[in-house]
C-alpha cells in the first residue's frame, strides 16, 4: 500500500510539472500589470515593477534551425499605466552584438532588432509593428495583411536601451493615444514578439513561428491580457507648424515665403479617428529619387507625407501591381512640384467589424490649375477570420474636371488551407464616370489566386483596364488592356550542411498584355530564374534568363535624338545578380542585364555599396550605367545616387542625398536635418540645389535653390 502510495504521489507530481513544463513552452498569452508607480523611462529594468512583472521567455526558431529553441534567453514583460503601454525587453547575447544604426525608420533588416506587433482589433488583418535596435532606434509600420505594410508611417511612440556585457535591454512606451481599440472592460490585444541576432542570422518568435507566415501574420499571434478600463485621457491632438522658407530659380524672381498652419487629431472614438488639416505643408519631405527611365510608361514613386500616411490602410484600394483606385500623389503635386493644400478632412477607424475611411482636401489655384476639390470613401467589412468584401468611391471636382470612380472589392483569405498554408482568392470591378464623356469601355477589373509560401509561391491573375477608364485620383500607367499573369517559384532547403539556407527557383514568372479593343497581343514579359540562393551567412545570388514582347504602334524618344521606331520587337535578355549581406560594416550589391533592346542591344550595370562606419556615420552608393547601341544611334546613360547618414543620437540626424541622372540631364542636392525635441514634435531643416543642362555645369550657379525652416510642436489635451 505505501508502495503503491509512492508510485501515485510520484506519478500525480510527473503530471504536475509536466503540466507546467507545458504550459510554459506553449504558452500563448502575456499578462499586463497596472502601475501606479511612476515608471524611470531610461532603459534600465531594475525597478520593482519589472522585477515583480509576469514575463514570457518561450521564444522558437524561425530561422535557421526551425522548431528549435532560441540560442540566446529572451524576456519581455508589460505593465501600464492610465496613458501608456510599457513593454520591458531583456535581450541576453553572448555573440557580437550588431548594431549600425541610430536613426528613425532604420535599415533594420542589418540590425540586430526586436519587434513587437500589436493588434488591439485582434481581427486577424491590421496591427502596428514597432521595431527597435540596441542604439535605441526606432522603425515602425502600419500591417494591413499578411504581406501587406507600410513602412513610411510614423508613430508617436519612445524607447530607451541599455548595452553591457550580458546583452541588451530595451523599455518602450506606446501611448493609447497612438493606438486605436474597442471600448472595453477588459481588453484582449493580439501580440507577438520577433528577436534577430544578426551574428548567427538567428529569428526567433514567441509564437507563429511558421515559415509560411512572418510577423504579418496576426491569425498566428498570442494575447495580451490584463489591460483593463484604459482609455484615451487626452483625446485631442494639435500640431501647429511655423514655416520660413525661400526659393530662387533661374528667370524667375525670388520667394520668401513663410507660412503657418496646423493639424488637429480628435479621438472621436476609441475606434475613429479624425484629421483636420489647414495650410497644410510639406517641405520637409525627403526628396524623390529621380530615376532612369528607358520605358515607355511613367515611375511610380511612394507617398512619403505624414497626413496621408497615417491610416494609409483605411483607404487602400490595390487593382494589381502598380494600379491604384486612389493614389495619394495625385492630391498635393502636379509634375512633381507642390500644389498648396488649402484644408481639408479625413475620418478613419473601425466601428466593430466595419472599416471605414472618408477624406476631402481642396487644393489652391496654382497658374492654369483651379481650386480642386478631392474626395475618396472606402469601406470594407470583415468576413470570417481573415476575408472582407468592400467598396470605393472617389471624386476630382473643378471648373474643368468632373471625375468620379466607384469600385467594389472582395477576397478570401486563410492561413489554415490545407491545415497549415496560406490561400488568397479576390477580385473587385471598378467603374470611372466624366462629366459629358462617353459611358462605355469605362471599366476595370481584376480576379486573383495567390498562395504565397515558403515552399511554393504561386500567383495567377487576370484583369482588364479598359481604353476610357480614367482615375483621375488613381495611378494607371497603361489602359486600354488585358491581362494574365502568373509567377510560381520554388525555393527548397536544399544542401543545408553545405551553407545554403534556401534554393530559389523560379520556372516562370510571365506578364501577358493584349490590347483590350483589337485583341491583338501588345506586351509578353517573362523571367525563368534556373538557379538561385541564399547562404546562412546571407548572401544572395541568382541568374535569370528573360523574354520580352513589345507591339509599338507608336514609336517613342528614348533619348533627345534618338526614337525607338513603331513596331514588333522580341527580345532576349540574361541577368546575373549577388549581393553580400548587408549586416556587415561594407557590402556590395551587383547586378548585370545584357542582351536585345528593341532594334538594337543593350547592357546594364547596376551596383550599390553601403559602409557602416559606425552607429553615427553610415554611407551608401547607388551607380548603374546603361549602354545602348543601335542603329539609329547609341546612347549611355548614368544614375548616380549617394546617401551620407549622419545620426548624432535617435533623436538628432541629418541626410546629405545627392542624385545625377544622365538622361534627364540633371543633378539634385538635397540636405535634410531633424530634430526631436520631445516625442511628437520635430524641427526640420532643408536645403535643396538643382542643376540643369550639365554641359553648361558651374556649381555656384544652380537653376534652382530652395531651403526651408519648419517647426512642428505637437500638443496633447
Amino acid at each position: 500500500m505505501k508502495y503503491s502510495s509512492k508510485i501515485f504521489i510520484s506519478l500525480l507530481f510527473l503530471f504536475q510539472y509536466s503540466l507546467f513544463y507545458a504550459q510554459q513552452e506553449g504558452q500563448d498569452t502575456i499578462f499586463a500589470g497596472f502601475t501606479q508607480e511612476k515608471i524611470n523611462f531610461d532603459g534600465n529594468l531594475n525597478e520593482k515593477v519589472w522585477l515583480n512583472a509576469n514575463f514570457i521567455t518561450n521564444f522558437t526558431q524561425r530561422e535557421l534551425d526551425f522548431g528549435q529553441p532560441a540560442t540566446e534567453k529572451t524576456k519581455v514583460a508589460i505593465v501600464y499605466d492610465k496613458l501608456a503601454i510599457y513593454i520591458g525587453v531583456w535581450c541576453y547575447q553572448k555573440s557580437k552584438i550588431a548594431a549600425k544604426y541610430m536613426q528613425r525608420d532604420f535599415r533594420y533588416r542589418e540590425d540586430d532588432n526586436f519587434q513587437v506587433i500589436l493588434s488591439p482589433f485582434n481581427d486577424h488583418r491590421n496591427g502596428y509593428l514597432f521595431i527597435i535596435n540596441p542604439n535605441g532606434a526606432r522603425a515602425d509600420l502600419l500591417v494591413s495583411g499578411n504581406e501587406r505594410a507600410n513602412r513610411d508611417w510614423n508613430g508617436v511612440w519612445d524607447v530607451k536601451t541599455k548595452v553591457n556585457s550580458e546583452g541588451w535591454f530595451a523599455e518602450i512606451r506606446i501611448p493609447f493615444n497612438t493606438l486605436q481599440f474597442r471600448k472595453s472592460n477588459e481588453y484582449a490585444w493580439a501580440i507577438n514578439f520577433e528577436r534577430n541576432i544578426r551574428a548567427v542570422n538567428e529569428q526567433v518568435l514567441w509564437r507563429g513561428w511558421s515559415r509560411d507566415c512572418s510577423i504579418y501574420c496576426l491569425v498566428n499571434a498570442g494575447t495580451l491580457a490584463g489591460l483593463k478600463n484604459i482609455g484615451y485621457a487626452k483625446r485631442f491632438e494639435l500640431k501647429p507648424y511655423g514655416l520660413a522658407s525661400f526659393k530662387k530659380e533661374t528667370g524667375e524672381p525670388d520667394e520668401y515665403p513663410a507660412k503657418f498652419g496646423a493639424d488637429l487629431n480628435i479621438n472621436l472614438s476609441p475606434t475613429l479617428k479624425m484629421n483636420l488639416t489647414y495650410n497644410t505643408d510639406f517641405a520637409q519631405v525627403e526628396a524623390d529619387r529621380i530615376a532612369v527611365n528607358l520605358t515607355r510608361f511613367n515611375l511610380y514613386y511612394p507617398e512619403k507625407r505624414e497626413f496621408f500616411l497615417e491610416g494609409y490602410q483605411n483607404f487602400r484600394f490595390n487593382m494589381g501591381g502598380p494600379y491604384e483606385a486612389f493614389y495619394t500623389r495625385k492630391i498635393g503635386i502636379e509634375d512633381f512640384e507642390p500644389v498648396s493644400i488649402i484644408g481639408g478632412a479625413k475620418i478613419y477607424g473601425k466601428v466593430g467589424k466595419n472599416n471605414i475611411g472618408a477624406l476631402s482636401i481642396t487644393t489652391a489655384q496654382e497658374d492654369s490649375i483651379p481650386v480642386t476639390n478631392n474626395t475618396v470613401i472606402r469601406y470594407k467589412r470583415d468576413i470570417g477570420e481573415q476575408s472582407y468584401v468592400g467598396f470605393i468611391l472617389t471624386s476630382k471636382n473643378n471648373e474643368n474636371i468632373s471625375n468620379q470612380v466607384a469600385g467594389i472589392d472582395g477576397a478570401y483569405s486563410t492561413s489554415h488551407f490545407m491545415d497549415d498554408k496560406n490561400l488568397v482568392i479576390g477580385g473587385h470591378v471598378v467603374r470611372s464616370f466624366d462629366k459629358d464623356q462617353i459611358t462605355q469601355n469605362v471599366y476595370a477589373w481584376r480576379l486573383f489566386v495567390d498562395y504565397p509560401n515558403d515552399l511554393i509561391d504561386n500567383y495567377i491573375g487576370v484583369s482588364s483596364i479598359q481604353a476610357d477608364f480614367n482615375p483621375e485620383l488613381g495611378f494607371v500607367y497603361r489602359d486600354n488592356f488585358d491581362s494574365f499573369i502568373w509567377s510560381f517559384r520554388f525555393t527548397p532547403r536544399w544542401f543545408t550542411k553545405y551553407g545554403f539556407r534556401q534554393m530559389a527557383f523560379k520556372p516562370w514568372g510571365f506578364r501577358y498584355y493584349r490590347t483590350n479593343s483589337t485583341g491583338k497581343m501588345e506586351s509578353f514579359y517573362n523571367e525563368t530564374r534556373p538557379l538561385g540562393f541564399e547562404t546562412k551567412k546571407g548572401e544572395r545570388s541568382e541568374f535569370n534568363f528573360i523574354q520580352q514582347y513589345e507591339r509599338l504602334d507608336e514609336g517613342f524618344d528614348l533619348a533627345d535624338s534618338i526614337t525607338i521606331p513603331s513596331g514588333e520587337y522580341w527580345m532576349f535578355r540574361q541577368e546575373i545578380q549577388f549581393e553580400t549581406y548587408q549586416g556587415r560594416k561594407i557590402w556590395v550589391e551587383l547586378l548585370w542585364n545584357w542582351g536585345d533592346f528593341y532594334t538594337g542591344e543593350i547592357n546594364t550595370f547596376e551596383s550599390s555599396l553601403g559602409i557602416n562606419v559606425n552607429k553615427y556615420l553610415n554611407l551608401r552608393t547607388d551607380y548603374s550605367v546603361n549602354i545602348v547601341n543601335l542603329p539609329q544611334g547609341n546612347v549611355t546613360t548614368h544614375e548616380l545616387a549617394q546617401y551620407i547618414r549622419v545620426a548624432i543620437n535617435p533623436k538628432l540626424n541629418f541626410t546629405l542625398f545627392t542624385q545625377w541622372n544622365s538622361l534627364d540631364d540633371l543633378l539634385l542636392g538635397n540636405f535634410r536635418l531633424n530634430w526631436i525635441p520631445k516625442i511628437g514634435s520635430d524641427l526640420y531643416l532643408v536645403y535643396n540645389r538643382g542643376y540643369e543642362n550639365l554641359k553648361e555645369f558651374d556649381f555656384m550657379r544652380p537653376q534652382t535653390t530652395s531651403g526651408a525652416v519648419k517647426l512642428v510642436w505637437r500638443i496633447t489635451f
